[in-house]
């Protein structure tokens, strides 16, 4: 696979209002993909434009200016499209939505903080980890648009320490007493905080994930409000769409969350969450088709960039994988995975090409999750060109036993405890293929590599070539998997063997291995 150039996009010149400011991206970067997949559409907007300022939006701090901004797109949406401008200023606001054939514009020094007020977000019906549920109206959203972007330099704020629990953990001990003395719950067991008493009782009535259960009166949803966090931007069923060059920061739960769209582009965006905001994914692109992550910047709390499509019954109903995504140029900060699939992939995952990104202390670089139950195929994965350091955990993880918890947090007990028994294979059964790994160079980690399959549904026909990891913890591991092909591996590691396998059929440098049971130890040679 030879790489290919990922070119910027750029804003074309427009110089009559019947022209159209057109979005241009060079062809280069679909140059040698391993399938097939056409060129992202991308939005394009009449000259027409109207500034925020012309319908009272005043830049103070203190003025809720949600009815000056949705008005003005409104005013541009009814005109056939163009441009909405956020000029220069500190912009409070409630939720805002786009709508066809608007480009929400911010000027540089624009910062959108949106209210910290619980009863400005309505509770609707929307997904949320997979599931269909009900959670706070985001932030930003749009839904069943076309032909919409978000462009410029501007900052986008969720104002998410308002909305997110804590877990003392994840705090040093002055931190930890600031927060409890500046309002808010305490769990009885001492070790999570919660902005508000609703927010504790959403999450006694959360059996697993975030999604409660038993909630049935108007009453008791508008109770847990503020435990129904929102996605920061939630894009539901749009076409067209383009985010380029903006900031989104401090999501109450994850930031950028894209759901069954197509023809969507982020390109030069930037993500900043705190590295201890619960579920602060980056980017969560679900059951999306056609699409170009490029030239970003990730910092997240929780995973960065993640490939999802639903979970369990409610994925595979759903049927709609996320195929035909080009990730390129892009650098993640802190977070649980630098590129990450599932665990939600229950309408399966293909046709996903991940070239030139860096992971700088991730805590697993290349992370594959799922478990029993969710169902769905994982395959035709392209993963080229990945400098990394500082993985406390894997560069490369494959866990299909994976419970919810972050990669930091499974312990040698939790693995040990793992039922191999076989079980049928039914709609249930996730099953990971065809994924092609080369190019990957990493310096300080913890085990350097991990595949963990199921027993009745191995990881199978995985490709890793090309590799260096150094200053490793421990060796590879390989278990519950067959057709796995190593070449050109160098692995550096403290303790143990470089390689051992168990339940697995491989092929190192063209020479065929296998194992049973017990875990056997090899050489790369």
């Amino acid at each position: 696979m030879s790489a290919v150039a990922c070119v910027p996009l750029f804003w074309g010149a427009c110089t009559d209002c019947h022209q159209q400011e057109a979005v241009a991206i060079n062809n280069s970067i679909y140059e040698n993909l391993p399938f097939d997949m056409p060129e992202v559409e991308q939005p394009s907007f009449p000259a027409y434009e109207v500034n925020i300022l012309d319908f009272g939006a005043k830049s103070d701090g203190i003025t809720l200016n949600t009815d000056a901004i949705n008005h003005a797109i409104k005013d541009v949406h009814a005109k056939g499209g163009g441009k909405v401008i956020i000029p220069g200023g500190l912009w409070l606001t409630g939720p805002i939505e786009i709508l066809s054939n608007v480009n929400l514009y911010t000027e540089k020094n624009a910062l959108v903080i949106f209210t910290a007020d619980f009863e400005a977000y309505p509770v609707i019906e929307t997904s949320f980890e997979g599931l269909d549920t009900r959670r706070c109206q985001s932030p930003v959203s749009a839904r069943n648009a076309e032909n919409i972007a978000i462009t410029g330099y501007g900052v986008f704020d969720g104002a998410g320490d308002a909305w997110r629990p804590v877990k003392k953990e994840k705090m040093t001990e002055r931190q930890w007493n600031d927060l409890v003395r500046s309002g808010g719950v305490v769990h009885a067991d001492g070790r999570i905080w919660y902005p508000t008493a609703g927010a504790l009782k959403g999450a006694m009535a959360t059996k697993s994930f975030n999604n409660p259960e038993g909630i049935e009166t108007e009453e008791e949803w508008n109770e847990i409000r503020p435990w129904l966090r929102p996605v920061l931007l939630s894009f539901i069923k749009c076409k067209k769409v383009l985010l380029e060059g903006v900031t989104f920061k401090n999501s109450p739960s994850w930031c950028i969350h894209p759901l069954s769209c197509e023809f969507i582009t982020l390109n030069n965006v930037k993500v900043f969450n705190p590295w201890y905001s619960q579920n602060g994914d980056a980017l969560d692109l679900e059951s999306c088709k056609n699409a170009l992550v490029i030239n970003c910047i990730f910092d997240a709390g929780d995973d960065a960039i993640c490939i999802k499509s639903g979970k369990n019954e409610n994925g595979r109903r759903r049927g709609e994988p996320c195929r035909n995504v080009i990730i390129r140029n892009n650098t993640v900060f802190h977070g649980h995975g630098g590129f990450v699939v599932g665990s939600e992939m229950s309408g399966g995952v293909k046709n996903i090409y991940v070239a030139d990104c860096t992971f700088l202390g991730t805590d697993v670089g290349l992370r594959f999750k799922s478990a029993r139950g969710r169902g769905g195929v994982v395959e035709n994965i392209y993963i080229h060109n990945i400098h990394m350091i500082d993985i406390p955990n894997e560069p490369l993880l494959f866990d299909l036993f994976y419970g919810g918890k972050g990669p930091g947090e499974v312990t040698a007990e939790d693995e040990g405890n793992q039922d191999m028994t076989p079980l049928p294979v039914t709609e249930e059964t996730p099953a990971f293929r065809d994924i092609h790994i080369s190019n990957v160079y990493c310096k300080g980690s913890g085990r350097a590599m991990f595949f963990n399959g199921l027993p009745e549904m191995p990881i199978e026909n995985i490709t890793v070539k090309d590799v260096v990891i150094s200053d490793a913890k421990e060796g590879v591991v390989i278990s519950q998997a067959v057709n796995v092909t190593l070449e050109n591996m160098k692995i550096e590691a403290r303790e143990g063997a470089p390689l051992r396998i168990r339940n697995a059929g491989i092929k190192v440098n063209g020479e065929t291995y296998s194992a049973g049971n017990k875990l056997e130890t090899l050489n790369f040679r």
